[in-house]
């Protein structure tokens, strides 16, 4: 029989479980309103395609891409006209490849590794998803070298370079944090301080530019081997573009979609390269540019001397620069974490802002390590990115084209996760692998120069490449 005091105990007890399960009620509420908004915020009802644009337009109008122009002049020893004509050239037929691909996105609603699976099979796209995790991450190696030389460069002597890396590391992952839409609008503004800066920099730095002659001859392959890494820093993006129209509305205009991604590419591009080509090559005949940058080591350190005049306020104008360099890293470490989603069912399974974290804590110490050779790791990582990703994006569009005949509705989207449904991959494997094989004979690298190479054709690695990935089509039928 119960006693006073045990009725109390078990009417304490039952309120207790009441509580408790009305905390889990209200917890669980709570649980489906956040996944109903973020269910509705993720529809593909988005109808702002001029998004596209500025997405585009922040990623490339920033210093990286001015450091890719320097590297004409600084890196290759080419003079101003060869390297803005290269430029032009360039930059006119690759914005081409990532435009392009930037439709995949609104028409299939799926991401970049993801659709990989319709040319790679669902085991085979492993590969080209793990390959991206690497890529976006050497992206993001560079953007915040240059992020941490440019603060340090302002900081006289208060903040080193590995500091500088750790700030720009930590602002990216914040940025990337809020995901896809936040990601939209900030790159809707984050231009603006580097087209303030570049037009500063030619308004305080002009009257120094000259047309400097190349030092020494030029051969032809001086001048493809940098063609080549230019080309491949804007393909390289072909494997993000789509991405970043998932959640515009399915009908969307294709040309529409092309223009605009084309035009943020090109426009930023062809601006922010054709400067640091011209800023690079005049450093050579300035002093004080010539001392900040290094022997072309320390793009961001030219850039604050050659805003240096301006006194107190060019140092503010580098800091906003630097600081707006996660406009390239946010998209970048929101890719590097759905890619690596994308290789494992298990690791679909797991946040992606864990993904990003990993991704900070891995690049701060290697971009520390990269920034004392800056130009070598640069070239390094952008030409191993152009050697996959062109053969990627040919294997992609030759699918598209040739087996799907350019029709968006033969691909069964219902099948993105079922292996048995979707292709065995089998060919695409051994059109990767065979194009490879023409690529290292092609290859001109600091750490190996392939035979054809060295015979003088330059790294010509990316077009045979891609040449060679037609083993595709006779594999295929």
């Amino acid at each position: 029989m119960e006693t006073p005091e045990d009725e109390k105990k078990s009417e304490i007890a039952t309120q207790d479980s009441e509580d408790v399960r009305s905390l889990r009620s209200k917890a669980k509420q709570l649980r489906d309103r956040v996944n109903h908004f973020f269910s509705r915020w993720a529809e593909r009802t988005d109808t702002k395609l001029y998004q596209m644009f500025f997405v585009w337009f922040s990623v490339n109008m920033n210093v990286l891409s001015f450091g890719t122009g320097s590297a004409g002049p600084a890196f290759y020893g080419l003079g101003l006209r060869q390297s803005l004509i290269t430029l032009l050239i360039v930059d006119l037929i690759s914005c081409t490849i990532p435009a392009y691909f930037a439709i995949f996105g609104p028409k299939l609603g799926m991401r970049s590794m993801v659709q990989a699976r319709y040319t790679w099979g669902y085991y085979g796209a492993m590969l080209p998803s793990a390959l991206n995790v690497f890529s976006m991450e050497g992206f993001l190696i560079l953007d915040c070298i240059i992020g941490g030389q440019m603060l340090a460069s302002v900081s006289n002597g208060h903040l080193n370079d590995t500091l500088g890396i750790v700030i720009i590391g930590v602002i990216s992952l914040a940025v990337t944090f809020f995901g896809y839409r936040v990601i939209h609008w900030y790159e809707s503004v984050a231009w603006i301080p580097n087209v303030i800066a570049f037009i500063i920099m030619l308004g305080v730095g002009g009257k120094h530019l000259t047309i400097e002659p190349a030092p020494g001859p030029v051969a032809p392959s001086q001048i493809i081997t940098f063609a080549t890494v230019v080309a491949s820093s804007v393909i390289s993006w072909c494997t993000m573009t789509p991405d970043y129209g998932v959640y515009h509305l399915q009908n969307t205009s294709r040309m529409r979609v092309f223009i605009y991604t084309y035009l943020g590419f090109f426009v930023s591009s062809i601006t922010a390269h054709m400067l640091g080509a011209a800023f690079a090559a005049s450093a050579l005949s300035d002093p004080i540019w010539e001392s900040g940058f290094d022997n072309g080591n320390n793009v961001g350190a030219l850039v604050e001397a050659v805003l240096s005049p301006a006194g107190g306020f060019g140092k503010f104008i580098t800091v906003l620069v630097a600081l707006s360099i996660p406009s390239a890293c946010a998209p970048t470490m929101y890719t590097f974490a759905s890619s690596l989603m994308t290789i494992s069912y298990y690791f679909a399974k797991i946040p992606r802002y864990i993904f990003a974290i990993i991704s900070t804590a891995i690049l701060i110490p290697v971009a520390i390590v990269g920034a004392t050779r800056f130009y070598a790791t640069f070239t390094d990582i952008l030409s191993i990115i152009g050697y996959w990703s062109v053969i990627h994006g040919v294997m992609i569009l030759i699918e598209h084209f040739l087996f799907r005949k350019d029709n968006f509705n033969a691909y069964v989207l219902e099948d993105f996760d079922k292996p048995r449904r979707l292709t065995p991959g089998i060919a695409a494997l051994l059109a990767f692998f065979c194009a490879f094989g023409i690529i290292i004979p092609c290859m001109n690298q600091a750490w190996y120069v392939g035979p054809i190479a060295r015979a003088g054709s330059g790294d010509i690695g990316i077009i045979a490449g891609s040449c060679g990935d037609r083993t595709k089509v006779f594999s295929r039928k």
